[in-house]
């Protein structure tokens, strides 16, 4: 007999949401696995939004380019260029500089 699994209690508490996403998150174990999570968490603008994010923080921390020539090469808003530049190297989170870090000059195929 299967075992029922525990119920989830509804919240609207930050933390406890977003503790349950990075769990669900660390469950892929392929990029195709997070692919398809991707996929049923968010809609294609969320996707390409996140991805246009991640893209930007490696030109800036790889490439001497300025905003300017970093927007027109990726069509990315000057505002967000700030804004990824700003968490890339001031705010205390340092997740994209982790990311960066473990990922070294790999690039995605």
């Amino acid at each position: 007999m299967r075992a029922e699994p525990n119920p989830l209690t509804a919240t609207r508490n930050l933390d406890v949401l977003t503790n349950d996403l990075c769990d669900a998150l660390l469950t892929a174990k392929s990029r195709d696995e997070i692919r398809r999570l991707l996929v049923d968490l968010c809609t294609p603008a969320e996707i390409r939004t996140m991805a246009e994010r991640w893209h930007v923080a490696r030109v800036l921390d790889g490439s001497d380019l300025s905003y300017r020539e970093i927007h027109e090469r990726t069509g990315v808003s000057t505002t967000t260029i700030v804004r990824v530049s700003r968490f890339l190297r001031q705010e205390p989170h340092h997740g994209y500089r982790h990311a960066i870090d473990r990922l070294g000059g790999r690039v995605a195929d």
